[in-house]
């Protein structure tokens, strides 16, 4: 059954410089990152695979409701995706960015990858290559390699920077620093100690900006399970105003819901549905210039286990949210829930390859080449050629 639009299916580092890495010591949690262009685009990883039949639920398929019982409750007042579709409960300010066409659903898809470890799996989201660990750097950063180096700066909202940033291009990091904090008085001393320096006074100087971009927020960021996303949101679009970063990456946790799922599931969309809306709220004008995709490593059994969750599945679900996207719609080529239409009688089978989605909505977005987008990104090849219609012109 086709959904809106029917795809077949398909296949789919570190602070620079030893100077940085100084500066970065001496501000905790500071990272540099300066850019020229409207364009912000923002990967947002969901670890854990989260699960899409419980995030957007396919309401309209008459398996649906018996498969996940007390969990089909969750969807009684969700908004409506057409006529097929519903939001979880959760997502109250999700479905206003889907009514107001920023959001785009896509439905059933997947990796190249069909096993089900976590590792393995983020491993080739993240690198985007056909089996794990094949290739050692992300595609994220291959893709900085297409932009201007000006344009080409990407920070990640991290401890450490997550695969899918790691390569040959340098990137940023900021998270929030376990050291107590620096005072003023000591960083108006370096300030002026690096002022004649040529070398240093400029890294030095956006490393000030970046203090006081994010003054406030880091206390704020170390939530886990979504307790905290308004909080992420708004540091995120801090990153991105003004002189910024161009490209940030977000990992968001908890995703594993294998127990008490229903409680769990809706604590993380919650405060995910809070971080998108702190970011749009943050970015202001500056949102519709922004695409942000969401994405998980594989999705989760279609039928729930015996501790009220469900165990590591295929099929999920992608999320291309922002100003930029061509939203309001849920696109899926439906495999159907029923026993014989199931992957290996458990999961739901992918019918859209999550890296042509990517590949498609990069160049989109950045008015690239798609076919040079996708030799780039996924140089192991895409079967399909990347998706298209998914950016506002």
């Amino acid at each position: 059954m086709t959904i809106t639009t029917s795809f077949a299916t398909n296949r789919r580092a570190i602070l620079a410089g030893s100077a940085a890495a100084v500066l970065a010591g001496a501000l905790p949690g500071t990272a540099f990152a300066r850019a020229e262009t409207d364009k912000r685009l923002v990967f947002l990883i969901q670890r854990g695979a989260a699960d899409g039949l419980g995030t957007l639920a396919p309401t309209g398929d008459p398996a649906f409701a018996a498969l996940r019982g007390a969990f089909a409750e969750d969807f009684a007042t969700g908004a409506r995706a057409g006529d097929f579709f519903t939001l979880h409960s959760a997502l109250a300010q999700t479905a206003q960015l889907y009514t107001a066409g920023e959001a785009l659903f896509v439905h059933a898809a997947a990796s190249p990858y069909r096993e089900r470890s976590h590792f393995d799996g983020q491993n080739i989201l993240e690198t985007g290559g056909h089996a794990a660990y094949l290739l050692r750097d992300g595609w994220l950063n291959r893709f900085l390699s297409l932009l201007p180096s000006t344009q080409a700066k990407a920070i990640a909202l991290s401890p450490t920077v997550p695969m899918v940033l790691r390569g040959g291009r340098d990137v940023a990091s900021f998270a929030p620093s376990a050291l107590p904090g620096v005072s003023d008085d000591l960083v108006a001393r370096v300030s002026a100690m690096y002022d004649r320096d040529p070398q240093l006074h400029g890294l030095w100087s956006q490393a000030v900006e970046t203090r006081q971009a994010t003054s406030g927020m880091a206390e704020n960021n170390n939530g886990k399970n979504g307790q905290n996303g308004a909080a992420v949101g708004q540091l995120a679009a801090k990153m991105l105003v003004g002189d910024g970063a161009r490209i940030a990456v977000i990992e968001t946790l908890g995703w594993d819901t294998h127990a008490a799922q229903r409680t769990r599931l809706a604590l993380n969309l919650r405060g995910l549905d809070a971080l998108l809306a702190a970011l749009k709220a943050g970015l202001g004008p500056v949102w519709q210039e922004t695409l942000v995709v969401i994405a998980t490593e594989f999705g989760r059994t279609v039928a729930l286990n015996g501790t009220g969750g469900t165990d590591h599945g295929t099929g999920a679900l992608a999320w291309l949210v922002g100003g930029a996207v061509r939203g309001g719609r849920v696109l899926a080529d439906w495999p159907g829930l029923k026993p014989a239409n199931l992957l290996d009688g458990r999961d739901l089978k992918p019918t859209i390859a999550i890296d042509n989605l990517i590949a498609g909505a990069l160049a989109e977005h950045f008015g690239l080449d798609p076919v040079r987008v996708a030799r780039t990104v996924f140089p192991e090849g895409l079967a399909g050629g990347p998706i298209s219609g998914l950016v506002r012109a």
